[in-house]
Order: structure tokens, then C-alpha cells, then sequence
């Protein structure tokens, strides 16, 4: 009762010290709500662009690569007076990008979605590397469907994804689909192995009243504003058994030691000399290893070091990755469709040594317990206002994907699995990439091959 009493007091003295400190706190996340997504955000113009490939595609998927390399350019961290005063983001100032394949009803359609500042940007990075590319403004595709979805007539079914491990595990990516070293080689290989074939061909075989909406949404980070590699070095490490920095002693243990180890040890240097330390330092010293630990890996942990490694290597991007499933409840449908982008994504890119997508349950339109039909309905109306204004999953809660309650297993996610993830370029590149061969008619794609004039030809002044 004493404490209590003693407490009491104290907040009854000073409670005018810490009330202004405490309201400070939600005074700056109401503040920094409204100037980043009431003001900054609201002023900011998007557009979308719609991105018709050739009908036969030589590139490689290295060239995507090349792609998303040069995109993630377009970060511009913020600086003080930008993040207090602009209400500019402060990830990558707020500029992600992101890549969209659609299909209404069978037909398909490739788009970006971009700032207006950086429109001429995008299309000089994709013409460079794919010429033949027709690049168009376009109607954005999300604003064609009622707002008030589901009702009498729509439903749909959505759902984000994460990967079952830590960032730094890559997914199974291109460069381990193929082992072709002639450049000419592997694009005949690509031809027959294409990954994104599949899921063209399910987009192609939707109903006319059924429409999914497949987003990838990047945002360039650096380790300064997301660190990440730290824990990619300290894993790497773990797996090639690297000694590690040697673990920092308590103070307690620095303190015994000055007053009772070292004169200790001095005293039997006086009697014993060297030999004496020796012996008492036999404990701290270790044989030197005549085969480096490096070389005592197993092929598998040759593979997932090497893995690890060439994430570290690569440019990074802050993503969520999310699936929208509309269908008209009076025409044809069949509600399992949503499953093409699960298993293209859960299924090809899938390696059990290093990482896999999965589905991250708090987003997922399917409720299990307690007021299902009305949190059902929320949920829906949520996942598709996040996927029409591309924003991070459990917007508005916070842009780090992470839910607002700590504990997992309420929300129904397994620890670590956030709705935001780490993709690397390559990655990326595997995920997204236009297709060598259009197989189906569905897709629009261009025609005929568009060519410059032959030199010399004359032309009037």
C-alpha cells in the first residue's frame, strides 16, 4: 500500500510534467496522419499506363532485371523539412511504382501504375530495353466497377501475400530455373519454360463476368531507411559458421575481473612465467582448423549461402504483392478462380530450402469466428479500397504491414509474417516480366514489329 501512496503522490505532484509528454505522442501521429494522407497523398497525381508486349519476345528475363534495376533510381529519401512541413513519406519519399496484370472476363492487359513526374521516366527505362514495347495512357480500370462492392449483384475475394521466411531468403528465382550459359541457349530454353505461361493461360479462361486484378507494388528502399542486410550478413554467417563478433560482457563480469582475475593471473606470471598463463588462458584458446569452415558445408547450405549472398548483392524493393477476384453473382462464375494467382505464386517460385509466398490471413476475405457476415463485409470493402489506392496492407493502420495488435495468433498470421516483404530485382524479375511467346490470343499484345527508317534515306528539309 505504501508504493501505491507513493505513486499516487508522485502523479498527483506532476502530473502537468508528464500529461504534455503523453498527449505529445498522439499528437504527432495525428499530425503526421493528416499531413501525409490527407494533404501530401491526396495532392499527389498517379497515372496508369497500359503496356502492350510484342507477339514473340527475345529478351531474357536478365533484361527485366535490367528494368527494376534502373527504376529503383527514382528513390528520393526526404529530408527534415520535406517529412515535418511536405508530409512527404518517409520511405523512399513515397514513389512506388507498381506493375499490374488484369484480366476481364478472358482479356488481358499488362499495365503500370506511376507518378505523373516520372512518366517520361518509366517509358524511357522500358523502350531502352524493350523496343517494341507500345506504352499508352490509360483509363484506370479500377474506377469502372461499383465502389460499394460486395452488394446484390458483386462479391469478391482477395487476399495479400508474405513469405514464410525472413526477408533475406530469396524465392526460387530465374536464375535457378536455368543453367544455360550461352545467352542464345537460354532464350530458346525461356521459350519452352516460361513461367508466366501458366498464368496467362488461367487469365485467358475466365467467365465475362469475372475480373482479377493481380498487383505487385514497389517501393525502393536503401538500409538506411529499411535495414535489412544486417540480418542477411548475420544469417549468412550463421549458416558458413563465420565466427562472430565476440558477445559483450556484463559489467558485473568486467568488474570481478579487474579486482580478482587479473591480479590473479599476475601473481602466476610472477611464480610460473609465461607457462602460467597458458595454462590459464587453455580455456579461450582454440586449436587452429585445418579445413576452413566454408568448405565443410553440405551442397545444401552451399546453395542457400550462395542465395543469400546474391539477394545482398542486388537492389531492394519494399513490396506487397495482392490479388483482387471480382465476379457478378448474376452471370456465370466460379469463386475459385482466385486461385490461378495463389498458385502461380505459392507453387513456381516455391523452394523449401530458402523461401515461398503465402497467403497472409488477416487479408484474406474469409472470417472464421465472431460476427462473421459483418466483419466479412468490412473486410471486403477494405481489401478493395487498399488494392484501388495501392496501399500497404492494413492501411491505415501502419505502412509496415504490420497489425496493430501483437499477438499473432489473433490475427491469424504465423510470427514474422508481415504484409510487406523484401524482393530483390532478380526477384522481381521472375515474378513480373513480359512473355516470351504470347500464346494466347487474349492478350494484347503488338502485332507487327515496329522499325526505324534505312540510313541514307532522304528526307525533305
Amino acid at each position: 500500500m505504501a508504493l501505491f501512496f507513493i505513486l499516487f503522490q508522485i502523479i498527483k505532484s506532476w502530473w502537468w510534467f508528464f500529461l504534455p509528454i503523453f498527449l505529445s505522442l498522439g499528437a504527432k501521429t495525428f499530425y503526421f496522419w493528416w499531413l501525409r494522407w490527407e494533404v501530401w497523398y491526396k495532392k499527389k497525381k498517379w497515372i496508369l499506363l497500359e503496356i502492350r508486349p510484342p507477339r514473340e519476345n527475345i529478351k531474357p528475363f536478365s533484361t527485366m532485371e535490367n528494368v527494376f534495376s534502373m527504376l529503383w533510381g527514382i528513390y528520393d529519401a526526404p529530408n527534415w523539412k520535406d517529412r515535418w512541413c511536405g508530409g512527404v513519406l518517409p520511405l523512399g519519399g513515397g514513389l512506388w511504382f507498381s506493375f499490374e496484370i488484369v484480366s476481364f472476363g478472358g482479356e488481358i492487359h499488362f499495365f503500370m501504375r506511376i507518378p505523373e513526374d516520372f512518366r517520361k521516366t518509366a517509358e524511357d527505362i522500358l523502350y531502352s530495353q524493350y523496343p517494341d514495347l507500345e506504352i499508352s495512357l490509360a483509363e484506370d480500370y479500377t474506377q469502372k466497377v461499383p465502389k460499394d462492392i460486395p452488394n446484390e449483384k458483386w462479391d469478391l475475394y482477395a487476399e495479400d501475400y508474405s513469405l514464410l521466411r525472413p526477408d533475406h531468403f530469396p524465392i526460387k528465382t530465374y536464375s535457378m530455373f536455368f543453367e544455360r550459359e550461352q545467352e542464345e541457349r537460354r532464350i530458346i530454353e525461356e521459350k519452352r519454360l516460361d513461367p508466366l505461361d501458366t498464368l496467362l493461360e488461367g487469365l485467358s479462361k475466365l467467365n465475362p463476368g469475372e475480373q482479377l486484378w493481380f498487383q505487385i507494388v514497389c517501393n525502393p528502399i536503401t538500409e538506411d531507411t529499411f535495414p535489412w542486410l544486417k540480418k542477411a550478413k548475420e544469417a549468412a554467417d550463421k549458416i558458413a559458421k563465420r565466427p562472430g563478433p565476440p558477445p559483450k560482457k556484463p559489467i558485473l563480469f568486467e568488474f570481478f575481473r579487474f579486482f580478482f582475475l587479473i591480479p590473479i593471473e599476475a601473481v602466476k606470471f610472477l611464480l610460473y612465467g609465461s607457462a602460467g598463463l597458458e595454462t590459464t588462458k587453455k580455456e579461450e584458446a582454440k586449436a587452429a582448423e585445418l579445413i576452413a569452415p566454408e568448405l565443410r558445408l553440405t551442397p545444401g547450405e552451399k546453395e542457400v549461402l550462395t542465395a543469400i549472398e546474391n539477394k545482398m548483392k542486388k537492389n531492394a524493393f519494399q513490396c506487397w504483392i495482392r490479388q483482387v477476384f471480382l465476379y457478378r453473382l448474376d452471370q456465370p462464375h466460379s469463386p475459385g478462380n482466385y486461385k490461378i494467382i495463389r498458385t502461380y505464386l505459392m507453387g513456381q517460385f516455391a523452394a523449401p530450402n530458402l523461401n515461398t509466398f503465402v497467403y497472409w490471413g488477416p487479408t484474406r476475405t474469409k472470417i472464421q469466428y465472431f460476427l462473421k457476415k459483418r466483419r466479412l463485409y468490412l473486410r471486403k470493402r477494405q481489401r478493395l479500397r487498399n488494392y484501388i489506392e495501392r496501399l500497404p496492407s492494413l492501411w491505415p493502420r501502419t505502412q509496415t504491414g504490420e497489425p496493430i495488435c501483437p499477438f499473432g495468433h489473433v490475427q491469424g498470421r504465423k510470427p514474422g509474417i508481415r504484409g510487406t516483404i523484401i524482393l530483390s530485382t532478380e526477384e522481381l524479375a521472375t515474378i513480373f516480366h513480359f512473355p516470351i511467346k504470347v500464346l494466347t490470343p487474349a492478350l494484347k499484345a503488338v502485332e507487327a514489329k515496329k522499325t526505324g527508317p534505312p540510313p541514307g534515306l532522304p528526307t525533305r528539309e
